[in-house]
């Protein structure tokens, strides 16, 4: 950087960073208006959460009302008798059994946080991140028993899992904001119908949640993050999907699939600062110190070395140790992006390598650095990729969430990795990182499954556009769905 380029940079401002942290509502204001309530419940590679939402039916604003986060490697270990099923991308071993007592502690943990009780509870969603790890559809199969039956030892009901058939088995006063009597659910959440033929990749639902979860956390800033857009969950496995503007349904064009925060967890597990075998970057004490750019920058390109990111070969079955079927998205009409460190995760001790070289030269904040560089030059490669095949222009909003891509310095550096991209004039207006993607997705799957809509403030449609409610009720009487 020459001399006139230190000045310039001294004067140049900072891109606005368009962050919706969750936001909180009161147990008293929760009482006195019409907030539908939606418990979600998560059993990640990393974390077990269970986070309450409430949206007021009113405003369509949803808020976070309490939440409870466990480490997933706590989960208890296998009892005598019972059958291992699967295990976490760390290797944690689970049981039905483990998982669903995992479960119940979780939300009866969130319930008493926000000082609430089941009947408070409107609707419960399940989901799961913990998929490399399996073998089979029939192992996800049993986690996806395993997260009802430790909701229903909590204490759930079957018919808070399940969508109303009619408005009459809504609760009071949802009746009157549902549009049953305008539209079916379909399938469509906010305004996007899912890919046609078999599974894609193995976590598609929570490519779904974490999109919609996006839509309605980006109402909390000036981002309209709508179709078309990218979403991208960096959990300790990548998620997300891509979309397009079509109507009155988007259709889902690209999937994400891979590693992802499990990139970060590698190079802290060689950095001596956590738990070589289970450790993640979530458990590193944050120290006082000067950051060695410099050597940042050298170690995350370094980091990028042993980094795949590619359109997924036709010829796998396992990406980024994640199940996938290429030939699936091929008939569907997606493209299937995927994150790999090396094949299936086999250079990971190279990442650990590098943790430990940097704690030998520099120090922690150095470390979290050079972690908050990777994960940005990861963004700029996904979206450099889905821009190159098509799937993601001008038109398209970016939304991130997740550990390993809102938290430290990335947002700052990702708008600027994005910025290189030239895709937008003001890349900084179509980008928006949101806490709690999955659970807010959640919120709004259960709303959608029970057609409680907020015309007024649409999470469906193309951005800047009006709400799809009219052309979605044109689309369903040509196909005979309603009258």
């Amino acid at each position: 950087m020459g001399f006139f380029d230190s000045i310039t940079s001294i004067f140049k401002k900072s891109p606005k960073i368009h962050y919706a942290k969750s936001q909180t509502v009161d147990l008293i204001e929760l009482k006195k208006n019409p907030y539908y309530i939606v418990a979600s419940v998560e059993l990640g590679n990393t974390t077990t959460k269970s986070i309450i939402t409430g949206t007021n039916m009113d405003t369509g604003t949803t808020y976070i009302i309490s939440k409870d986060v466990r480490m997933t490697r706590d989960v208890r270990a296998p009892k005598k008798g019972e059958a291992i099923f699967g295990r976490t991308l760390w290797g944690v071993e689970l049981t039905k059994e483990a998982v669903s007592d995992m479960v119940k502690e979780v939300l009866i943990g969130a319930l008493n946080k926000g000082n609430l009780s089941i009947e408070d509870l409107h609707f419960v969603v399940r989901s799961t991140g913990v998929t490399a790890g399996f073998a089979s559809p029939e192992e996800i199969s049993n986690m996806i028993i395993a997260l009802a039956d430790g909701c229903l030892k909590a204490g759930i009901p079957p018919s808070k899992m399940a969508p109303a058939m009619t408005k009459n088995q809504l609760p009071k006063p949802f009746d009157k904001y549902t549009l049953m009597d305008k539209v079916i659910f379909d399938g469509a959440v906010t305004g996007v119908v899912p890919p046609t033929g078999k599974e894609v990749v193995a976590n598609e639902m929570e490519g779904e949640l974490v999109t919609a979860g996006i839509k309605v956390g980006a109402k909390w800033t000036e981002v309209d993050f709508r179709n078309p857009c990218m979403s991208i969950d960096f959990g300790t496995t990548l998620a997300g999907r891509i979309t397009n503007d079509s109507k009155p349904y988007a259709n889902v064009v690209g999937n994400l699939c891979g590693l992802a925060g499990a990139i970060a967890d590698a190079i802290a597990k060689g950095s001596g600062l956590v738990n070589k075998n289970k450790g993640a970057v979530l458990d590193i004490k944050k120290e006082k110190g000067k950051v060695n750019k410099e050597l940042a920058e050298t170690y995350a390109e370094k980091a990028h070395k042993y980094i795949k990111i590619c359109e997924v070969p036709k010829d796998m079955e396992r990406f980024g140790t994640v199940p996938v079927n290429p030939k699936s998205a091929e008939k569907a009409g997606t493209v299937l992006i995927g994150c790999d460190v090396g094949e299936n995760g086999s250079d990971i001790p190279k990442l650990e390598e590098i943790g430990k070289k940097i704690m030998d030269e520099s120090n922690t904040p150095t470390l979290l650095y050079t972690l908050d560089i990777v994960s940005a030059e990861i963004t700029k490669k996904l979206v450099q990729l889905a821009n190159n095949k098509g799937i993601v222009n001008e038109k398209s909003a970016i939304g991130i969430t997740g550990r390993a891509g809102i938290t430290g310095n990335k947002p700052k550096l990702i708008i600027e990795k994005l910025g290189e991209l030239n895709i937008w004039e003001k890349p900084e207006e179509n980008i928006v990182f949101v806490e709690d993607g999955l659970a807010l997705g959640s919120s709004v799957m259960a709303r959608c499954m029970n057609c409680l809509g907020t015309p007024k403030n649409p999470i469906g449609g193309n951005r800047g556009d009006k709400c799809i409610l009219g052309e979605r009720r044109k689309w369903q009487k040509q196909r005979g769905m309603i009258k």
